[in-house]
């Protein structure tokens, strides 16, 4: 009976935590991108997509530089189209943070094995002066070079 009840305990109290990059995305990118579907017109999907852009370099700067820098500018994902703004979030969240929660939607994606992004990467993006209308530029020219999903 021993034997059980410890893994049992260790098991049951794991149960209720949260990854911490869910436990970020929650209060901060979940009230509009929804669990990461998003909102066909509005709020653009994540899940599904986030994965698949942080294959590159390239691509895993913009996502930390959409995190950093908010987002703002019209573009086309999935067959809709949005005119989109969102916050920054480089004076709320530390490199930790936005990191663990790109892994977290990465890892919820297609990709296996998932790409990783590093606070490194982070920290590094984080150097760089930057505002929504610079995410939209670096978007625009990453989609020339590997267009998004």
């Amino acid at each position: 009976m021993k034997r059980i009840v410890l893994p049992l305990c260790l098991a049951l109290t794991s149960c209720g935590k949260k990854p911490a990059g869910q436990a970020v995305y929650g209060p901060h990118c979940g009230i509009c991108h929804h669990g990461g579907g998003g909102m066909p017109g509005e709020t653009p999907p994540l899940v599904g997509r986030v994965d698949v852009i942080a294959q590159t370099p390239e691509g895993r700067h913009y996502l930390a530089s959409v995190l950093l820098n908010g987002l703002r500018g019209s573009f086309t994902t999935q067959g809709y189209g949005y005119n989109y703004s969102m916050p920054a979030y480089r004076d709320l969240l530390t490199d930790q943070q936005i990191s663990d929660t790109l892994n977290w939607l990465i890892a919820r994606g297609q990709i296996k094995p998932a790409p990783v992004i590093t606070p490194a990467e982070i920290a590094r993006a984080r150097t760089t002066p930057g505002d929504p209308a610079t995410s939209y530029q670096e978007r625009k020219l990453l989609e020339q070079k590997h267009p998004l999903p």
